[in-house]
């Protein structure tokens, strides 16, 4: 073979690699990525987020989630905290990520003047790789495991509305819908039952759950699924003409703490969600639901391998994106 035949080959073969193995574009992500760059930014997220933490524990969920509904949607680039501008509506202003709390785009911001307040550090991290850190910090302050982020993203450089259209999970949704959404992802089945349990820190509005109390079906207004006792229980939260957006804990037992509450609370029939109780009705996914309710260590380990996954998903590199000097606004 000669030299041109075989540079063609090896060309075809890294192509071939990247389209069967995804997460190969994530390489360049790693621990202690800004070492040199700016070595203590571990450290100062910590901090601003421990300070917004004390001051209200929805800087749990609503960092959890605005970590999840980016990399879900264009990849983990901070695209979803855009600020829309004029006509040109951008991720956070999709319907489906209007139920964002504020305080999750709060944390990454304070996070990322405390770092710029660096002289050495400023606009040298992403705000990508700050959500990233943030999300590992909530987590293990509402007592979940604390892990090692890897790091090196770049902030990605389109937000639209219209990207959001199909890429997020809706409370409805059955085994198969989720399962195929998060494999788009590049996320397995368990992989997916892992981060449901964000769920065990989050809330749920009550129109979200309205269907399942009032309106399920002719024959049963209640969902048959739902534990009779706590379908009570939301029914009195969420009286039929309450406001919708009026929100309550997803976890009745322990809303503040992040642990396997979550699956114990499906083997009861106490899942806020259709799309969080059929983790427990359907074969396929139970016996993974009884095993993280009796062991909190099996869950921790598959929920920091799943959430490293996450973080991997549409990773921008190169001139694919930057550094953001703003975290709300594209740079001029």
């Amino acid at each position: 073979m000669g030299r041109l035949g075989f540079i063609l080959v090896t060309l075809v073969s890294l192509s071939l690699s990247l389209s069967l193995f995804p997460e190969s574009v994530s390489a360049n992500l790693r621990k202690n990525y800004y070492a040199k760059i700016c070595p203590n930014v571990e450290g100062i997220v910590r901090k601003a987020v421990t300070k917004k933490f004390q001051r209200t524990f929805v800087t749990v969920p609503a960092t959890l989630r605005l970590f999840f509904h980016d990399c879900f949607v264009q990849g983990c680039d901070a695209s979803v905290i855009i600020a829309s501008t004029g006509k040109n509506k951008a991720e956070k202003d999709h319907p489906d990520n209007l139920s964002l709390a504020g305080d999750g785009f709060d944390t990454v911001i304070k996070a990322k003047a405390a770092v710029d307040a660096v002289p050495r550090c400023r606009n040298k991290v992403s705000c990508a790789d700050i959500l990233a850190m943030a999300t590992r910090d909530v987590v293990a302050l509402a007592g979940g495991p604390y892990y090692d982020v890897e790091l090196g993203r770049l902030d990605g450089l389109s937000s639209t509305a219209a990207s959001v259209n199909g890429k997020l999970p809706q409370p409805f949704f059955n085994l198969n819908q989720l399962n195929t959404l998060f494999a788009a992802n590049g996320l397995t089945q368990k992989d997916m039952i892992a981060l449901s349990a964000a769920h065990t820190v989050g809330f749920a509005h009550c129109s979200k759950v309205a269907n399942r109390i009032y309106n399920f079906t002719h024959k049963n207004p209640v969902d048959p699924t739902l534990n009779k006792v706590y379908a009570s229980q939301l029914q009195q939260m969420c009286p039929k003409k309450v406001d919708p957006i009026i929100a309550i804990n997803m976890d009745p037992n322990t809303p503040k703490k992040f642990d396997n509450m979550y699956y114990k609370n499906l083997q009861q029939g106490k899942g806020a969600f259709t799309s969080d109780q059929v983790l427990f009705t359907d074969f396929r996914s139970k016996p993974t639901v009884n095993a993280w309710a009796s062991n909190s260590q099996a869950f921790h380990k598959a929920f920091v391998r799943a959430i490293t996954k996450l973080g991997r998903v549409g990773v921008k590199t190169g001139k694919n994106g930057n550094i953001r000097r703003d975290c709300s606004a594209f740079n001029f």
